[in-house]
């Protein structure tokens, strides 16, 4: 569907997986299945870098992956849901990388969710009125 993602872009802090992000990300997100297996956690953690260059990622998406930066993974392609195998092979919760994502702390963004979740006041299109 032309301009479907555009119709998104102007929404801070939100980017749309779509046809586009699925090729940018494809060897990214292909790392990270490769993580649901044991050989290939233990082969990763053991040389990070080593184990990285097996993939044709490019270099931003290496370093955003050795930096843990989840933000940047995704803009890089990153489905969040492969993205969540690195986080379960650091032993870390998705709720942990969530709040990570929203420069929060894990305790905060757990009280936020409980609460009913991020308010949309400021996190809408710039373009809508009650923003």
């Amino acid at each position: 569907m032309p301009g479907y993602n555009d119709a998104f872009k102007d929404i801070p802090g939100t980017t749309v997986f779509d046809a586009t992000q699925s090729r940018l990300g494809y060897h990214l997100n292909m790392f990270c299945m490769s993580l649901m297996k044991a050989e290939n956690r233990a082969a990763f953690k053991a040389d990070e870098r080593g184990y990285l260059a097996q993939f044709p990622m490019s270099d931003a998406q290496r370093q955003a992956v050795l930096d843990r930066d989840y933000n940047r993974m995704i803009a890089l392609g990153g489905n969040i849901y492969f993205l969540a195998k690195i986080g379960a092979t650091d032993g870390h919760s998705f709720q942990n990388l969530a709040a990570k994502m929203t420069g929060m702390s894990e305790e905060a963004y757990r009280s936020m969710m409980i609460a009913g979740g991020r308010p949309a006041q400021g996190h809408r299109s710039r373009s809508d009125p009650s923003r």
